[in-house]
């Protein structure tokens, strides 16, 4: 398939999650030389899961399919610019190419306004409308992240 038939078949999905009421109108594939490992579609109202975009559902798919959370081989093909929280799952991903179908731009007539979370963001922490606050850790605690490290090592 070309690259313009898999996002036919991208925009096609999403057009079906629109028209059968299931999910907002995003469809997702993730593909690996020159086949698909992993689709999804929007299901946040219908599963009460805002995690459950349709690029994030391909993912995990896809990681499942490929027994692995690295995805440096594959290119993703996205109905809709994807949002920070998708974006940030391709990036761990190790993806290195997103085709989208429509800009954030096009989609915020509608009501989808990943733009402002995309502002949200590049605004210093003091300035976003979440607020953030460190707290000061319990020493009597473990590092997790020291055990994590000496868990790899033994690992290895």
């Amino acid at each position: 398939m070309t690259e313009q038939a898999f996002m036919q078949k991208a925009i096609k999905l999403a057009c079906d999650n629109a028209a059968s009421g299931h999910g907002s109108p995003y469809g997702a594939l993730v593909v690996k030389n020159g086949q698909i490992i992993g689709s999804g579609v929007n299901e946040v109202t219908a599963t009460n899961d805002p995690t459950a975009h349709a690029e994030i559902l391909a993912i995990r798919e896809a990681c499942q399919r490929e027994n692995s959370v690295k995805l440096e081989d594959c290119v993703i093909y996205a109905s809709g610019e994807p949002c920070p929280m998708c974006l940030t799952a391709i990036y761990y991903t190790g993806i290195k190419t997103v085709y989208y179908g429509y800009s954030k731009e096009e989609a915020q007539p509608f009501g989808f306004n990943s733009g402002a979370i995309y502002e949200q963001i590049a605004l210093p922490m003091q300035q976003r409308s979440v607020v953030m606050k460190k707290l000061e850790n319990d020493q009597s605690q473990p590092n997790p992240f020291v055990l994590w490290q000496q868990s790899e090592e033994q690992q290895d």
